[in-house]
């Protein structure tokens, strides 16, 4: 029986080898006879179309007009259009003229279309005479357009490298040696020395500046940036990115091969206003929990500095030095500095506290304000802030906690608990339809 069943299989194979074989062997045959067929053979044997049109254009060239008009008449039948318009054409037909002209043109024949549309504006149709000085036209604005871009370009390029010089000292004097803007976000990095260049010198001469500055002053110092942006940089920041981000827009929907439309162009720009005050917000907001999370330990220390014998100035400058650096060792080395310049004790701190915008350092600096105006020792003082600010942070920890219980509630009501109904109940419910193993 195998062997009957290997024979058989073995017949079939040979079977279906021989039919391919005669198949493929006429196939090779028929294209064989096709590429030996002459135009004139593929268009009235072998009903080519495309064939006929092409003997068309070729009689057409040798002046044999008669011909060709045969060849374009048998491409009509074959239901190809273009055989149509074209022995329309050579009947003086103006219209089919310039449908002919506009195919050629489309096949990448220029030459043949613009012999074509000359015929058919001597004819009389006006859209070939207006296709014709389009194309003269069109050519005067491409070179036009090329002269004038390249004039745009050594101009903006001569200004820019002749006020280079310039600008980097006025950077210099303003900024100093300057900061690491990595560290503030790839956005700033980035676009810092075009809008400080471009935008913020139109920002300093605007009538309102005044207004600017005073808005932005405070978010500034909230977030600790006043010595990387003055308040005209971060408004220039903001106008600068509603023409950057839709310029990032569609570099990212070039490389991607996207087919985002251009409507979104306007929420892009709102977003490019929106973000810097977004970004000054959370880094505002981090860093008053910086500062309330190292506060205890720096008035320890502080308590331990003025207890041990130094003044308020240098201890609050032991703790800078014994201190990593954070967010509040930086609000006492400001404070230290406003004071070596001439400020007075009580004038640093308030300035410190309008800058942190926080309950805590706000009652810190009004505690020491008022020792220092009535002459009390600071040592005590210190100490009893120290044990009231870890109070407050125990308590605010057990208050977080207690809250984690609610927030936890919702997630799990929608996410872990439908999950748990899903592996406990789909096999009951599998079972009673009747999917058994």
């Amino acid at each position: 029986m195998n062997k009957f069943c290997q024979f058989l299989i073995l017949v079939l194979g040979l079977v279906i080898s021989l039919q391919s074989s005669r198949i493929f062997a006429q196939e090779e045959g028929a294209k064989r006879a096709s590429d030996e067929y002459t135009l004139e053979e593929k268009c009235f044997k072998l009903k080519n179309g495309a064939a006929c049109l092409k003997a068309g254009f070729k009689n057409e060239k040798i002046k044999e007009m008669e011909q060709a008009q045969k060849f374009f008449r048998e491409a009509c039948d074959r239901d190809m259009e273009i055989g149509c318009q074209k022995y329309d054409c050579n009947l003086d037909a103006a219209n089919s003229c310039y449908q002919v002209a506009i195919w050629l043109e489309a096949q990448n024949q220029v030459e043949e279309s613009r012999k074509i549309l000359v015929k058919s504006c001597n004819l009389g149709e006006e859209s070939a005479c207006y296709k014709m000085k389009g194309a003269k036209g069109s050519d005067i604005l491409y070179w036009a357009s090329i002269l004038l871009i390249g004039i745009a370009v050594f101009v903006i390029a001569k200004s820019i490298f002749d006020d280079e010089d310039q600008f980097k000292a006025v950077e210099k004097l303003e900024y100093g040696n300057g900061q690491n803007l990595a560290d503030y976000g790839i956005v700033l990095k980035y676009s810092s020395p075009l809008f400080r260049r471009y935008v913020s010198p139109i920002i300093s001469s605007m009538k309102n500046k005044k207004r600017i500055r005073e808005k932005y002053k405070r978010p500034l110092a909230g977030a600790g940036l006043t010595d990387v942006l003055t308040p005209d940089d971060l408004f220039a920041f903001k106008i600068f990115l509603i023409i950057g981000f839709p310029i990032i827009f569609f570099v990212v929907r070039f490389f991607l091969e996207e087919t985002w439309p251009a409507s979104f162009v306007p929420i892009v720009s709102l977003i490019g206003f929106m973000y810097p005050d977004i970004w000054i917000s959370g880094r505002a907001k981090q860093r008053q929990k910086d500062i309330i999370m190292n506060m205890p330990f720096a008035v320890d220390m502080l308590a331990l500095a003025v207890e041990a014998g130094l003044d308020f100035i240098a201890a609050m400058q032991k703790v800078v030095e014994k201190s990593k650096k954070n967010a509040l060792t930086e609000e006492f080395e400001r404070t230290i500095k406003e004071i070596k310049v001439g400020a007075s004790r009580a004038e640093a701190l308030r300035a410190m506290s309008w800058r942190c915008d926080l309950i805590q350092i706000s009652s810190f600096c009004a505690t020491l304000i008022a020792a220092d105006s009535v002459g009390a020792s600071i040592g005590p003082i210190l100490k009893a802030l120290a044990i009231e600010i870890r109070q407050k942070k125990s308590s605010e920890i057990e208050k977080a906690g207690a809250t984690a219980a609610t927030k936890i509630l919702f997630p799990m009501l929608f996410l872990i608990v439908p999950a748990v109904f899903i592996i406990v109940g789909a096999p009951l419910v599998l079972e009673a339809l009747g999917f058994r193993k």
